[in-house]
C-alpha cells in the first residue's frame, strides 16, 4: 500500500491502478475508510468519529496535494508524501 502519510495512528494511501472518482484510503487499527478528494465525501467504509474528524481536517488542507498524487498514481508513477496533521 503506497503510504503517502500518517498522523495519529492514521495511515494515508493511494493506489496505483485505482478506479474513479479520484480518492484516497485511510486505515486506524482496523477500520478502513475510502474518501472522494474532490468533495470528501465517503466512499466506503467505516471510521471512529474523531478518526473521521482528523482525517477531513487533514484532507482539507491538502486536497490540491492529494489530486495531483493521484494523478501521479494514474500514470504510475512514485507518489509524494504529504505532510500530517500536526
Amino acid at each position: 500500500m503506497p503510504e503517502i502519510s500518517r498522523f495519529y495512528g492514521i495511515i494515508i494511501a493511494m493506489f496505483h491502478d485505482e478506479h474513479n472518482p479520484p480518492h484516497f484510503h485511510a486505515r486506524y487499527g482496523n477500520d478502513k475508510i475510502s474518501i472522494r478528494i474532490k468533495d470528501l465525501s465517503i466512499i466506503g467504509g467505516t471510521f471512529p468519529p474523531r478518526a473521521l474528524g482528523i482525517v477531513m481536517e487533514w484532507a482539507s488542507l491538502h486536497q490540491e496535494e492529494l489530486l495531483k498524487n493521484w494523478e501521479l498514481a494514474m500514470d504510475f508513477k512514485p507518489l509524494e508524501p504529504i505532510a500530517p496533521l500536526r
